[in-house]
């Protein structure tokens, strides 16, 4: 078992590993910047370690500084959690070069399912399906009008190390294609230092499906579900819930195996998401695998009662998955809605500040992971997510419900955030009936705001 562990991030993240890591008798060292060290990472962990300025260029993407706060406390592994390093190959690779356990997959499977295209030719030669396309990088307009022309319109162009819907435009004709090539390449460019794209069919109005998979260096792979996440506002994610609801079980199963498949394609360790997208004749399509532990794992958590950062803690041990498939059992319904500090009145701005006040709320079934506590600051460096709220149902309708609850029992002031937009989610008969779409925002982002413009209180609608 791993003796010492830095967390190389930030926020509640950090928090959900430390944690864990202390009630495995493991030792934690965080890490900080200066703008967070009074932050609830940095006080809850062993030791602390500031590893620069505030910009997350000059600390939390600080591979040496980071590097050299590891080998200076004596840590055996540094867990990454998700966003800044922990998809980053180079970092796993200085890892590994510095005998330090990297939790999470080999810096040689980060690097091939970040690259797309890579990922995208892997998965069609062990037979997942994937959206009709480019068989791998297109570097000329001729041959991207050219394939264009025999899958059809609209497409996108994306960039091959893209993420987060960086590099990616959309083309619905010829006289689109150009421009469109072009401006990919640019912003993949300026974003990711390297200005390589693929093509792809656009599916119009997907569910964005994902499986959790888990995977050992023996060999073993299982998985954990399926977690709808169609609920996006320019490719972010905002509720999420598992399993996807109005399933049927032959495509669950299918979706699921061929997840199991795409990460044994890729000789896959630790935990990790293949996603999915799901058109409107129940057709299924590989778009990508992130290699780390997803924002919304706690759904899934939650409805498996499988503990996915102890897993990854125990893979990285060079330990067997303790679970069979046959083990894992769906039970119940889960929602997570991720409160971020944003106002979307003004075009979902970022609303960094002091919180006066916090209260989160509780009760059976009901679980909040985040940093935040009355009297701290949220700084306009990083992400705006500022807490998860994550419930528990027997039923869909029990977790709907309880999640009306958690939510009129939050209490989040001095800065705006999306919860009161969250709560009318709720409500939204597109949204119960379950059959929503990744178009559910775009479609009904003007009625629900101009609900959100008449309700100053989430306890007065």
């Amino acid at each position: 078992m791993l003796k010492r562990v830095l967390v190389a991030n930030r926020g509640e993240i950090a928090l959900r590993i430390i944690r864990e890591c202390l009630d495995k008798n493991i030792e934690t060292v965080a890490i900080y910047s200066s703008a967070d060290k009074d932050s609830l990472h940095v006080l809850l962990a062993n030791e602390s370690v500031c590893v620069g300025a505030a910009p997350p260029s000059e600390s939390y993407l600080n591979m040496d500084n980071i590097i050299e706060a590891a080998l200076g406390t004596g840590c055996d592994a540094v867990h990454p959690g998700f966003g800044f390093l922990s998809e980053n190959p180079s970092f796993a690779a200085l890892c590994e070069e510095n005998d330090i356990k990297f939790i999470g997959p080999s810096s040689k499977i980060i690097e091939q399912m970040g690259n797309k295209s890579a990922a995208r030719e892997l998965m069609m030669k062990a037979g997942v399906p994937t959206v009709p396309g480019s068989d791998g990088a297109v570097s000329d307009i001729d041959t991207a009008k050219s394939i264009a022309e025999k899958i059809g319109f609209p497409i996108l162009i994306k960039a091959s190390a893209g993420g987060g819907g960086r590099g990616m435009r959309r083309a619905n004709s010829l006289d689109d294609i150009e421009r469109a090539f072009d401006d990919a390449r640019a912003e993949a460019r300026a974003a990711f230092g390297d200005d390589t794209v693929y093509i792809e069919k656009l599916i119009l109005s997907p569910k964005h499906i994902e499986v959790q998979i888990l995977s050992d260096s023996f060999g073993n792979t299982i998985h954990l579900g399926e977690r709808n996440c169609s609920i996006q506002r320019k490719n972010q994610k905002m509720l999420e819930e598992a399993p996807a609801f109005a399933f049927d079980h032959e495509l669950r199963e299918n979706m699921c195996t061929a997840a199991v498949k795409a990460a044994k394609a890729c000789k896959y360790e630790g935990a990790g998401t293949v996603e999915f997208v799901l058109d409107a004749e129940n057709k299924f399509y590989f778009i990508e695998m992130n290699t780390r532990i997803q924002v919304e794992h706690p759904v899934t958590e939650m409805v498996t009662g499988v503990n996915i950062v102890a897993q990854q803690i125990r893979i990285a041990s060079g330990l067997p998955l303790d679970i069979k498939q046959s083990d894992v059992q769906i039970k119940g319904h889960a929602i997570e809605c991720r409160i971020c500090a944003e106002n979307p009145i003004r075009d979902f701005a970022a609303s960094p500040g002091h919180v006066n006040m916090v209260h989160f709320p509780g009760g059976n079934g009901v679980r909040v992971e985040s940093a935040l506590y009355s009297g701290c600051d949220i700084s306009p460096y990083y992400d705006s997510m500022a807490a998860k709220i994550i419930v528990y149902g027997d039923t869909r309708v029990e977790a709907v419900r309880r999640m009306r609850r958690a939510l009129e029992e939050t209490i989040i002031e001095g800065i705006d955030t999306t919860l009161l937009l969250q709560y009318l989610i709720l409500f939204n008969r597109i949204f119960l009936r379950g059959n929503y779409n990744t178009s559910f925002i775009e479609k009904e982002q003007d009625s629900l705001l101009e609900l959100l413009r008449t309700a100053t209180d989430i306890r007065g609608i």
